[in-house]
């Protein structure tokens, strides 16, 4: 448990009981002198008895009396100021550190709504970030990734690869064994993409049965051709839903940057061009190639 440090007294508290402590002090001073006067009237008494005296001159007895009796009444209200002081003090003491529970109980539930509050905020975004049904980054993520990649393959000399990956004949399985067959086939197909990704790579679900794999400096075009080849055959492993093994592959284009786009729609839209390809080559994985300009030979002058 922590100790939490007790409320600084405010200054015009501090000062009165300051007041009043030294106050105390010249109370003491008069009550001592008091009773060195009272000390001293009676030893004047016991000497005039002493010497034969009857009786002490009232004027004079009632002289002592009357000064000792005002150093008494003056002693007993100066006490009383003292005592008061005190007393207002200390109830002001516990008025400030009554404060100071309730300021910290105040800050206690601040910090939990404020806790409460980031905790919503982050499960927001990660709603407004995220596919529902796969939970892998949706386009919008994917877009704000493949941006900050650029910038950094810009300073740093990188190679980027964009690769668009289209289920084949997934709505043949929706038709034909429901949609919760068609739901647990794309679940399972993004835990296998996200299986084949590093920290550093990105995996999104473009919509429907696309995906999308953002490969962030690969070494060369034979290795993004080589991981291609690995999601593809993780994907393709059957899958179990109930009684059913579903067997799906997918179609892969794959657009590199900076040779085939310098911005992330023009890359996304040349791997889908290349996975347009690749449905017509079941089993493989097809580069874009930008299409080849044909020339017109010039009319020869008539």
């Amino acid at each position: 448990m922590t100790l939490q440090p007790k409320a600084p007294m405010p200054p015009d508290t501090l000062n009165a009981l300051e007041a009043a402590l030294d106050k105390s002090q010249d109370v003491k001073v008069k009550v001592e002198d008091c009773a060195d006067d009272l000390a001293v009237a009676s030893d004047l008494a016991k000497a005039r008895i002493a010497r034969g005296e009857k009786m002490l001159p009232a004027d004079q007895v009632l002289r002592n009396t009357k000064a000792i009796g005002t150093k008494v009444q003056d002693c007993a209200d100066d006490l009383q100021e003292v005592a008061d002081t005190l007393a207002d003090g200390l109830a002001e003491v516990k008025d400030v550190e009554q404060a100071l529970i309730l300021s910290r109980e105040a800050l206690a539930e601040s910090e939990a709504a404020l806790a409460a509050s980031r905790h919503a905020e982050r499960a927001a975004s990660t709603l407004a970030m995220h596919d529902q049904k796969t939970s892998l980054p949706n386009r919008t993520l994917f877009d704000d990734r493949l941006a900050q990649a650029i910038a950094g393959a810009d300073r740093h000399g990188w190679m980027l690869a964009v690769m668009f990956l289209d289920l084949d004949r997934f709505k043949l399985i929706n038709d034909s064994h429901g949609h919760a067959a068609g739901d647990s086939v794309l679940t399972v197909v993004a835990q296998r993409l996200l299986s084949q990704a590093r920290d550093e790579d990105t995996v999104c679900r473009n919509g429907g049965d696309e995906f999308l794999y953002l490969l962030i400096n690969p070494i060369s075009r034979d290795d993004v051709a080589r991981i291609a080849g690995l999601v593809q055959a993780a994907i393709a492993a059957p899958i179990s839903h109930g009684d059913l093994q579903l067997v799906i592959t997918p179609s892969i284009g794959i657009a590199l940057y900076p040779h085939d786009g310098q911005s992330g729609d023009i890359l996304i839209a040349n791997a889908d061009a290349a996975m347009y390809r690749a449905k017509s080559l079941p089993g493989t994985c097809v580069f874009f190639e930008a299409p080849v300009a044909s020339i017109n030979p010039s009319k020869s002058p008539g």
